[in-house]
């Protein structure tokens, strides 16, 4: 659907950052929906999630990138190249950092990365509710002696504080053009990609440290239930990379498994507006991170960025 109205702005606005400093939580809370999944454990977001947020005068197309990290294995490689990759096909470059730490070597890892780009790169600064609000002017000075971005404005993700600025400043911005997508539309993504990432987070969340970026989940089957057509019946497969991890997932007599279960059902529910059954398997693929043809078969892959 394309919008007429003469001066509606619309156009795509990268977020960058390292890992935890809450660009998943932030693009949540714009959207007013769940479509990334959130974690407190580094490299959460793999691929890039898009979500959109259209309002009379604009259409903001963000897209959420994996927290920017130097790779340490093949998927590490595909992550940067997805963050990187949105450098240079967006309007606006959102930089995201914590006010909660000080800057540090990731951040300016990134900002190296920055610089030459030729789209405004606004600073927006998060997690200002952990903070003393006298402190905030020292800590944007930081960053300012550190690139100079076009704006420099403070929120706070989960509290959604500032946040209505800081989408007027970004509107400003914008070029005139069409609305890209319809005004209720809120994700780009299909069903089957929110669905594996509901399911990954569960698991990120109920599993050991060791465990986390060796999870990968695919989704075999979507589907009405044969004997409830009310009910969407879902079956996907945890992909592990040893066997003791899988040990770990399944859980004793199963218990972790059935948790994991228990709660991506009910996002997944919420997202299908019907009851469904969820079946999960736990598959050892052995090394899977470092193989290129697992890594697209998983669905990371790096020709489509």
């Amino acid at each position: 659907m394309q919008q007429e109205n003469k001066g509606f702005k619309s156009g795509f606005i990268s977020i960058i950052g390292r890992p935890n400093v809450g660009k998943s939580t932030f693009l949540n809370r714009v959207v007013g929906q769940k479509i990334a999944i959130m974690s407190d454990k580094p490299q959460t977001t793999r691929n890039k999630v898009q979500g959109v947020v259209t309002t009379n005068e604009s259409q903001m197309v963000f897209i959420d990138t994996p927290g920017i990290n130097e790779p340490r294995h093949k998927l590490g490689d595909f992550m940067l190249k997805v963050a990187k990759n949105t450098f240079r096909e967006v309007d606006v470059l959102l930089f995201v950092a914590s006010a909660a730490d000080r800057i540090g070597k990731q951040d300016r890892y990134v900002l190296d990365m920055l610089k030459g780009i030729e789209v405004p790169v606004f600073l927006v600064l998060n997690k200002i509710d952990q903070v003393h609000p006298d402190d905030l002017p020292k800590i944007i000075e930081s960053y300012r002696n550190e690139f100079d971005f076009a704006e420099a404005i403070p929120i706070s993700a989960l509290q959604g504080n500032n946040l209505e600025n800081l989408l007027a400043k970004i509107s400003e911005r914008l070029p005139e053009g069409p609305q890209y997508y319809p005004a209720d539309q809120v994700t780009d993504h299909p069903e089957r990609f929110i669905i594996s990432e509901l399911i990954r987070e569960k698991a990120l969340h109920l599993t050991r440290e060791e465990i986390p970026h060796s999870i990968a989940v695919v989704i075999e089957k979507i589907a009405p239930d044969e004997d409830n057509p009310e009910m969407v019946r879902v079956q996907a497969t945890i992909m592990v990379e040893r066997d003791s991890q899988k040990g770990i997932v399944i859980g004793k007599k199963g218990a972790l498994l059935k948790e994991i279960g228990s709660r991506a059902r009910q996002d997944i529910q919420n997202l299908l507006g019907s009851k469904v059954y969820l079946e999960l398997w736990v598959k050892v693929q052995k090394d899977w991170r470092n193989k290129s043809l697992h890594l697209r078969d998983f669905g990371f892959r790096d020709d489509e960025y």
